[in-house]
């Protein structure tokens, strides 16, 4: 089942190119960037190896440039979701079968793809698409999807490696690690392009055949995500891109005896909403499917009275603001000891008012647009709120479409630490902060833990151990990626696996083994090489 020569070496992290100015890969991602506003790209669905177009067509805008067209998706019906599903289905025998190492193998080449030669082409699609500065869609598109793909190769030799550690004479325990039966639908966000590969990827690197959805806003790149599997050697219809409505995709799916499992990553609503549909047809399918959901964050940061307060500003400006606080992680309530806010306050301030904020082809912005319409319009509501509950803004507080989706960095503070916005998930660029009396470390920490239905990350900063200890202790159930003196974005592939509980998801981690292993299903296999011929046993004698 397995062989150490056959492993491949363990990965290290693609390394974050820096794209300062004269850089090679600064010119090649601005050429990148230009023909692609040039020359606009149709968007196709992918199924069976085929390029689907269909008349149903919608522009792909640029959120920070919503007058411009980068091209038209595609987008098909029901029948082409059950053309998707026959696709994948007709491509597992082959697949499954393939040994393991050839699977690898391809998902290896398409990493090195990504960060070599397509490196260009699918950081430029983000910044695009997603309107993600260079630096924000390299350490994603670029860096964190290779290293997906090549930390889950390793992570597929460490599952197939785990035997019995004992086979009795005359006997031989092993265990084949079988793909599901059936298919896997994959339901991924707009917000990294790396999350949408991993999702359609990882099931597919463990034998299985996929049916992938992504978010509307991400169907830009997504093309080219398929078309770097496509050049690694995937084979046709093991992953089959489909651009179908919610609802339209879900009917067809969710109904059908071979659906497999569920790898998602999106709001808490629809996974609890999804969650319901699959129960209501558990009788329907053929075993009892996977569900692997990373949904919805109210990110915090608390810090100690011990702790140093430029660390605790940086912490808040860069894990609240960093792409436009479209981070299931990113910072969105913090709990600040009186005795540090005002210097918190000032640095905080500083570095916001530093910000800039345009097109993401300016590399001097730090600030980008939101991604659509409708995440503009809700972001705004809750700006709205906070001018309206009387909470002190103190900084940011506006925002314009006319051009772009761009929403100002906004700071709130507020005298309720049960405040709607401390309380809720608002997925954009608004940080709301409760100051509480140095004092009451202990007991703040306990209405942190309680204020949340979420539990995806979280972040404490402090000097004193004691401190950290107790903050450690008592909020062991508060979030997945729990970070200390560390700002709660950013998570490495290899390094800190991902996912939170609660409201959050099911925790299953992105980017370690222990995903994966919700795509194989066990088989124990006992082999007796000298069966016993007489039925009695020593106690009859």
């Amino acid at each position: 089942m397995s062989n150490a020569i056959f492993r491949p070496p363990f990965p290290e992290n693609e390394p974050i190119l820096s794209y300062a100015p004269g850089t090679k890969e600064r010119d090649e991602v601005i050429d990148e960037l230009e023909h692609r506003l040039k020359t606009p790209k149709d968007a196709p669905m992918w199924i069976g190896g085929e390029r689907i177009s269909t008349k149903d067509t919608r522009p792909m805008c640029p959120p920070h440039d919503h007058g411009h067209v980068l091209g038209m998706a595609h987008f098909g019906t029901a029948e082409h979701v059950k053309q998707a599903i026959a696709a994948a289905l007709k491509a597992k025998p082959a697949w499954e079968d393939m040994a393991w190492q050839d699977r690898a193998a391809i998902f290896l080449k398409a990493a090195d793809l990504i960060s070599g030669p397509y490196r260009a082409s699918i950081n430029a699609a983000t910044m695009l698409a997603q309107s993600k500065n260079v630096f924000q869609a390299e350490i994603d598109a670029a860096c964190e999807f290779a290293d997906f793909l090549r930390f889950n190769a390793t992570y597929l030799t460490q599952i197939y490696a785990d035997q019995p550690m004992h086979s009795p004479a005359p006997t031989w325990n092993r265990v084949e690690y079988r793909a599901l039966e059936g298919f896997v639908f994959a339901l991924t966000p707009f917000n990294f392009t790396s999350i949408c590969g991993n999702l359609s990827a990882a099931p597919a690197l463990m034998g299985n055949v996929t049916v992938w959805k992504p978010a509307d806003s991400q169907v830009y790149s997504a093309q080219v995500i398929m078309e770097v599997f496509h050049k690694a050697g995937l084979p046709d219809g093991v992953i089959n891109l489909i651009h179908v409505d919610g609802p339209t995709a879900g009917e067809v799916i969710f109904s059908h005896p071979e659906f497999a499992g569920l790898h998602f990553t999106g709001s808490t609503k629809v996974f609890r909403h999804l969650w319901k549909e699959i129960a209501v047809n558990l009788e329907t399918y053929r075993s009892y499917p996977r569900i692997v959901g990373e949904t919805g964050g109210k990110d915090f940061v608390i810090a100690h009275e011990s702790a140093d307060p430029l660390e605790v500003a940086t912490a808040l400006s860069r894990g609240a603001f960093e792409f436009q606080g479209q981070k299931c992680s990113a910072a969105s309530r913090a709990y600040i000891p009186d005795n540090l806010w005002p210097e918190v306050k000032k640095e905080l301030l500083a570095d916001v008012n530093s910000f800039t904020m345009g097109d993401p082809r300016d590399f001097s912005h730090f600030i980008n647009a939101v991604i659509d319409e409708r995440a503009f319009d809700k972001i705004a509501g809750y700006i709205d709120h906070l001018h309206e509950s009387g909470a002190e803004v103190i900084a940011g507080g506006k925002y314009d479409k006319s051009k772009g989706y761009f929403i100002e960095p906004t700071i709130a503070v507020v005298n309720d630490p049960k405040a709607r916005t401390m309380c809720e998930e608002i997925f954009g660029p608004v940080l709301t902060v409760y100051v509480y009396k140095a004092a009451e470390w202990v007991s703040t920490l306990d209405l942190l833990d309680g204020t949340s239905e979420y539990a995806l990350t979280g972040a404490v900063f402090a000097r004193t151990r004691e401190a950290i200890v107790t903050a450690t202790r008592k909020l062991r159930n508060a979030a997945g990626n729990f970070y200390i003196n560390d700002k709660p974005t950013g998570a490495v592939v290899g390094q800190q696996p991902f996912g939170g509980a609660r409201g959050s998801g099911t925790n299953d981690k992105a980017g370690s083994y222990l995903n994966l292993l919700r795509w194989v299903n066990a088989r124990t296999i006992k082999e007796n090489f000298v069966p016993p011929t007489d039925h009695r046993y020593p106690f009859m004698g």
